[in-house]
């Protein structure tokens, strides 16, 4: 059995915006426009464009078209970064250090990340929040995709902005598995707390537009009166 038409329109799209054919802030012919480039009727392209803007890859503006969807900093940090002060409110990490070197991929990361690749990039970033250091992230990508990455830094405080803006790698979803651990003396040590204290692991794969997993991360959260907060659709 075929797939529906508007999954073919779905796929095409975000073929030509992986590619960077479609740039983020670009606007997208109209809803007949575009169907009859791609041999469908209005209602299939309406179909998909909601499909696209419920996934968060396009927006709509009200009487002016449908746009690829452009990370900004703080839509980037509002969705990826989920420590919560006691009140609920965002807060907003400052970044501390930063370290980035290259080096051969472990077993279990060529398993996982797009490419199966030979060679990764490896980020260590510590953040604090209002001078106090509460998060340490160990963040991995493959080189291949992210030619020239080590010039770069120092990078911004949100990386997918970087992602998307200079690589055209657009991250869009993440799974994370949650755990407490005692807190290893490196880890610790960067953190400014005594080895062995109590901190939140949290192990994300994140994926870009065409599901690749483009980037592992492993971050430790000093939680104390905050919270990581996780929102269910």
């Amino acid at each position: 059995m075929s797939a529906p038409l508007y999954k073919y329109v779905i796929e095409t799209l975000i073929e030509r915006i992986a590619s960077g054919e479609l740039a983020p802030g670009i606007m997208l012919p109209s809803e007949g426009d575009l169907g009859a480039e791609l041999g469908v009727s209005q209602g299939t392209a309406r179909k998909a464009l909601s499909e696209l803007e419920r996934r968060g890859i396009v927006s709509r503006r009200q009487g002016v078209g449908t746009f690829v969807t452009a990370r900004t900093p703080e839509s980037a940090l509002f969705h990826f970064f989920r420590l919560r002060d006691a009140d609920g409110s965002q807060v907003s990490p400052v970044l501390e250090d930063e370290s980035v070197q290259r080096r051969r991929a472990l077993k279990p990361e060529r398993e996982v990340l797009f490419g199966n690749p030979d060679s990764v990039y490896e980020i260590e970033r510590v953040r604090s929040v209002r001078s106090e250091r509460v998060v340490h992230e160990r963040s991995i990508v493959p080189a291949g995709l992210f030619p020239g990455l080590p010039e770069r830094n120092p990078l911004p405080n949100t990386l997918y902005v970087l992602y998307q803006r200079a690589y055209s790698v657009a991250i869009v979803q993440a799974s994370e598995a949650v755990r407490a651990v005692t807190g290893m003396p490196d880890v610790c040590r960067q953190l400014s707390v005594p080895d062995g204290t109590p901190l939140l692991r949290v192990e994300r794969r994140a994926a870009d537009l065409a599901g690749r997993v483009v980037e592992l991360r492993i971050s430790h959260f000093v939680t104390g009166d905050r919270f990581y907060a996780v929102d269910l659709a």
